[in-house]
């Protein structure tokens, strides 16, 4: 290197030295150098005037796209997007699970909620689960796990109300996508991966017959065909809801279930019904944050911006030891309240009105020591496998969308000859612990992780956004809170700056002690990692875990989107 610099002129050497001294001192990912001057951004926000789709595979942002262009509405686009998904990311979600939305109607201008989770058998008790349990069955995974698919329905419910186009028009580039073949993209590929080799030791001919050849997952850049999918999906595109939840393909799902011991019945898929909800809200900083209410854990994110609002969170700057503590212990005390209160609300009071007032987030926020970390514990720490969309079209509207089979493949169940795997939601989403707001029960929705958001101003639509992943996504809902209205990143930047996520906290129905892990991603100084350790916290590193991020943002009737740099995915306009 001296050599080097002795050969150059003095401007040369300036410019040298200047350079190690920032790489040396900064984190690897700044990147002032870039033309936008965004530190973390991957890309430039992509705008457009008449209609914006984001989401993690760039054929669902297609097909989006091109429904809107035919006149759809956002709704439209979301479902014919989300039914993609279900095709070339079987993995994370399909129309074997539920979904939730929220929906910005333009003509209104108001804000819709949309649950569509689905309950558990009636004909299944909690004594059959603690059998299955104590004879050494799988309750997490398997046909007890399983609980009614929302999907469909949901897609029905939306469409009813917001859509422009025909049913079938919306399923009708998967249902060529499903017999003509798509090619695996890599996130899939990765996990298809990771898990083939405890797939190998599995009793289900039917997810093997489905998803592999000669023992193995499609990889990265392969063709995967689904013809038994594309047929299912035409039979739903024919009949509506209908043709899921009665005739062949209801007999087909309640014939496999059964068959392996499971109870749910062709009266639960008949019965099934979403529910439209008024989303809640907090306001931070003169904005409005919106969530789903429970049986979901959205409201969680919301009881964290209650708690951050009274630090001044912009004046410690983005990434230092005070922004990552007083997030983490904020998160943790959320939790708690999360792993006790937090279910079907038709089974017991869920006091959302007390968790989201001023005075009991200032009792909260009353018990965080800036100095160290605090022995009390939060909630779910699970591995959920999720997909989010966002869609915007001409007239206004907005859609915020979240659908998932919970597990990755779910309960691993597929019903023969129908194309997808059915989620496993009764054994993430229930305990066995009575007493609990989520023991089971018959007839009764699970607690969901999945959970969709929005933020207005002054009563006006500006971010429809959401970050998949388990226990990661209100940590990531009030990151990208923090990064838009504290650190005053752009929507893209919001989303590729490091994410923190907290782990090892309390499970529902449970309650652990300690202060956990928290993971970082990289990108944060050593000399911050450096002071959280004197704080008390256990820090972490691993890859994979801090969620997928997609936004749309109205501003002056321009649409900005942001895609997860994280995911295959990418946003896209018109």
């Amino acid at each position: 290197m001296l050599i080097q610099l002795v050969m150059l002129s003095s401007a040369r050497i300036f410019a040298v030295i200047t350079l190690i001294l920032i790489v040396g001192s900064a984190p690897w990912s700044y990147a002032q150098d870039r033309p936008s001057g965004k530190s973390f951004a991957t890309r430039s926000e992509v705008l457009a005037r008449n209609g914006m789709v984001a989401t993690n595979h760039p054929l669902a942002t297609q097909i989006g796209i091109e429904i809107l262009k035919k006149g759809g509405s956002a709704v439209d686009a979301a479902i014919a997007a989300n039914a993609f998904l279900g095709l070339a990311d079987p993995g994370m979600n399909g129309i074997g699970g539920d979904l939730f939305a929220i929906v910005w109607d333009a003509n209104d201008k108001k804000l819709y909620g949309l649950n569509a989770s689905g309950k558990s058998a009636m004909g299944m008790t909690i004594d059959h689960l603690k059998a299955a349990k104590a004879e050494g069955q799988s309750i997490l995974t398997g046909p007890l796990s399983v609980t009614t698919p929302g999907c469909v329905d949901g897609w029905a419910e939306l469409h009813d109300r917001f859509g422009k186009l025909e049913f079938a028009q919306l399923l009708a580039p998967t249902i060529q996508y499903a017999k003509e073949g798509v090619p695996i993209t890599q996130e899939p590929a990765t996990w298809f991966k990771g898990m083939e080799a405890s797939v190998q030791s599995e009793n289900n001919p039917t997810f093997k017959q489905l998803y592999l050849t000669n023992g193995k997952f499609p990889r990265k850049g392969e063709i995967f065909k689904n013809p038994d999918l594309a047929n299912t999906l035409q039979i739903i595109s024919d009949k509506g809801r209908d043709g899921f939840y009665k005739g062949e393909v209801a007999e087909r799902i309640t014939r496999h279930i059964q068959k392996g011991g499971g109870y749910l019945s062709k009266k639960d898929l008949a019965n099934h019904s979403s529910k439209w909800v008024e989303p809640v809200s907090v306001n931070y900083r003169g904005y409005d944050v919106w969530e789903i209410p429970p049986n979901g854990q959205g409201i969680s994110a919301l009881q964290i911006l209650q708690i951050l609002e009274g630090f001044d969170m912009a004046s410690m700057g983005f990434g230092s030891a005070e922004h990552i503590h007083h997030f983490v212990e904020a998160k943790k005390l959320a939790y708690e309240d999360l792993a006790k209160y937090y279910g079907d609300p038709d089974f017991g009071a869920v006091p959302v009105t007390e968790l989201l007032s001023d005075s009991y987030a200032a009792r909260r926020r009353a018990l965080i020591d800036s100095e160290k970390v605090g022995e009390y514990h939060p909630g779910l720490t699970s591995g959920d496998h999720t997909i989010y969309l966002t869609t915007a079209d001409s007239q206004g509207n907005m859609v915020s969308f979240i659908q998932s089979i919970s597990y990755f493949f779910g309960s691993m169940e597929v019903p023969e000859g129908l194309g997808f795997t059915l989620q496993n939601r009764g054994g993430s989403g229930f305990v066995l612990d009575e007493g609990h707001i989520s023991v089971y029960e018959p007839g009764k929705r699970p607690f969901h992780t999945i959970i969709p958001a929005f933020i207005t101003k002054d009563g006006n639509p500006l971010v429809s956004f959401g970050v998949m992943g388990g226990d990661m996504q209100p940590q990531g809902h009030v990151q990208i809170v923090l990064n838009l209205i504290d650190f005053g990143m752009n929507l893209q930047e919001a989303g590729d700056a490091p994410r923190i996520r907290h782990s090892g906290s309390s499970l529902q129905g449970g309650h652990q002690t300690g202060a956990g892990t928290t993971y970082l991603e990289s990108g944060f100084a050593y000399d911050t990692i450096s002071k959280l350790m004197d704080k008390g916290h256990s820090i972490g590193m691993t890859k994979g875990i801090y969620g997928g991020y997609q936004a749309i943002m109205l501003r002056n009737d321009v649409y900005y989107g942001a895609s997860e740099s994280r995911k295959d995915g990418h946003a896209s306009g018109y």
